[in-house]
């Protein structure tokens, strides 16, 4: 199909339920566990409606909003999501040049099937973005990664600090998870190891990364570049007051998309009191289950900067490669404009905590 044909991100997921090997689709799609924490991810935003103005001129809508000093056209930045040649062949690529083109910012993955130098050159010169890093047993390869991102032009590190191992994800075990025929991990220089009964990412980081992360490894990260330094995977108040601490430039609120702590908090429920507790010291932005231009403007009303997204972007690029990603960006931005002028909203400063109120949980949230 031409990706000018989906009108939704169902659309998408759709395509790629039906295009994609089962084991590709359900790496993306699954979640840990039994998958509660990435159904509450979606639903949370079924817990929140507007209260919209009448009669505002919102004849001009402005979406446009800057993040660590970096202009935006909109405030829906690239998750960082693994592998993305398993969707398209040229994965991360086509990716960075989407992105480029609709002037947003994309969060590359370390493990990225394209490397690092390649994605910035092949989003030119309006290429905006962060590298996200796992720390390693090898601290040498760490501050490989993070001088070679520094010295691609990326503009800012971003610490996943929600894995200090990867979570059991039932899917992902039963399908004996690796990469494809002609997919490498290409900033590692490696590849996944392929054991039946067991994900193959899940062996790599047992063994490669590093588990005995602490605070104190923060400020060593930091150490290591010029590069404003932003931590994803704070839920809680006591994290993001203790990163605001370390010096984190940034925080995202995130539970890594339902793939890690079955269990916890809905990155949506977790995102005001994480910006009542930073109190403007630094910005926040949120990841996990926005699927909808009106759940972009919800975050935004409790108090994101911007949000990311990671499976709309996936399946947006299995559906037609940088077409593909344009035209779900592009759906989500044009449903963040219908939501904020119908609610009485022109700009992205005027969003504020009074356009929304929680409503009572129960019914059928679809």
């Amino acid at each position: 199909m031409d990706p000018a044909q989906f009108i939704e991100y169902k659309d998408f997921e759709e395509h790629a339920r039906a295009s994609l090997s089962k084991m590709v689709y359900d790496y993306v799609a699954s979640g840990a566990g039994s998958e509660w924490t990435l159904r509450e991810n979606e639903r949370a935003y079924y817990r929140w409606c507007f209260r919209k103005r009448i009669l505002a001129d919102v004849s001009e809508i402005d979406l446009r909003t800057r993040v660590l000093g970096q202009e935006l056209a909109f405030p829906i930045m690239i998750a960082p999501t693994a592998f993305h040649r398993m969707a398209h062949p040229d994965g991360e690529l086509a990716t960075a040049r989407a992105t480029a083109n609709l002037g947003t910012l994309m969060v590359l993955s370390t493990l990225s099937t394209q490397p690092i130098e390649a994605v910035a050159a092949a989003g030119g010169e309006k290429y905006q973005g962060w590298f996200q890093l796992y720390i390693h047993k090898s601290r040498s390869l760490t501050e490989e990664l993070a001088t070679r991102a520094e010295a691609a032009g990326f503009q800012a590190l971003v610490l996943t600090v929600d894995t200090p191992f990867f979570a059991i994800r039932y899917a992902d075990q039963r399908n004996g998870f690796t990469l494809p025929p002609g997919c490498e991990m290409a900033n590692l220089r490696a590849n996944l190891p392929e054991i039946p009964g067991r994900s193959g990412l899940a062996v790599y980081a047992d063994t490669q990364m590093d588990s005995s992360l602490t605070w104190e490894d923060v400020a060593w990260l930091g150490s290591l570049t010029n590069l404003p330094l932003v931590l994803k995977g704070i839920t809680t108040v006591a994290d993001a007051k203790r990163a605001v601490a370390a010096g984190a430039s940034a925080i995202i609120v995130s539970n890594h998309g339902g793939r890690q702590l079955d269990g916890d908090i809905a990155s949506l429920d977790a995102l005001s009191v994480v910006v009542e507790a930073v109190d403007d010291a630094c910005p926040v932005l949120v990841d996990g289950g926005i699927r909808h231009g009106a759940d972009v403007l919800k975050a935004l009303a409790l108090g994101a900067k911007a949000v990311l997204v990671g499976r709309p972007v996936w399946w947006g690029l299995a559906a037609g490669g940088e077409e593909g990603v344009c035209r779900i960006l592009e759906i989500l931005r044009d449903g963040l404009a219908d939501a904020m002028g119908l609610s009485g909203v022109a700009q992205i400063a005027d969003v504020g905590r009074q356009l929304v109120m929680s409503i009572p949980v129960g019914g059928d949230h679809h």
